[in-house]
C-alpha cells in the first residue's frame, strides 16, 4: 500500500473515531502533498512523499526549539504532538552501525578517498538512506570518514 493510500485510509479512520488532533495533522500532510503535486504538476511517488514528510518533521523540530526558547510550552506541546503523528509515517530510523556500514559500502562502490569526493558519495547515499537517517548526521559521518 502506498503512503498516500495509507494516509487516506488513516484519515477516514480518524474521522470515524473522532480523533480530531490526528485528523488535523493528516489533513496537513495531505495538503502539503497536494501543494507539491499542484506546484510541480506531477503525481508524487512514495519517495517524494517521504521527502515532504521529512521536510514537515524538520519544520516541527525547528518550531519546537523556537517555542522552547521563547518559553511557549503550550505551542511546543502542540508541535510535539504533530511531530509524533508525522513520524509514524516515516520508515524506522537506522542505527549508527547500519549508517556506518552504508557509508563504507558507498566508499567501496565509488572509490571515494578524499574530502573532494564527498559530493559523489552523498549522491549515492541520499537515495539509499532517504527517510531512514538524518542526512545532516550522515554528512558529518561522511566528512569524518573521508578526512581520516
Amino acid at each position: 500500500m502506498s503512503l498516500k493510500t495509507q494516509l487516506t485510509d488513516d484519515m477516514k479512520a480518524a474521522m470515524k473515531s473522532g480523533d480530531k488532533p490526528r485528523l488535523g495533522v493528516i489533513r496537513l500532510i495531505n495538503a502539503a502533498i497536494k501543494q507539491k503535486e499542484v506546484d510541480e504538476r506531477i503525481t508524487l511517488d512514495d519517495a517524494q512523499v517521504l521527502a515532504v514528510l521529512e521536510k514537515m518533521v524538520k519544520q516541527r523540530r525547528d518550531s519546537i526549539s523556537q517555542f522552547d526558547a521563547a518559553n511557549r510550552q503550550d505551542l511546543a506541546d502542540i508541535e510535539r504532538a504533530e511531530l509524533a503523528v508525522i513520524e509514524a509515517y516515516l520508515p524506522a530510523k537506522l542505527d549508527a552501525a547500519a549508517i556506518q556500514a552504508a557509508i563504507e559500502a558507498a566508499v567501496a562502490e565509488t572509490g571515494a578517498s578524499s574530502p573532494s569526493d564527498m559530493g559523489k558519495l552523498m549522491a549515492v547515499l541520499k537515495p539509499r538512506l532517504a527517510g531512514q537517517a538524518d542526512m545532516g548526521e550522515v554528512s558529518k559521518l561522511v566528512k569524518l570518514r573521508l578526512a581520516g
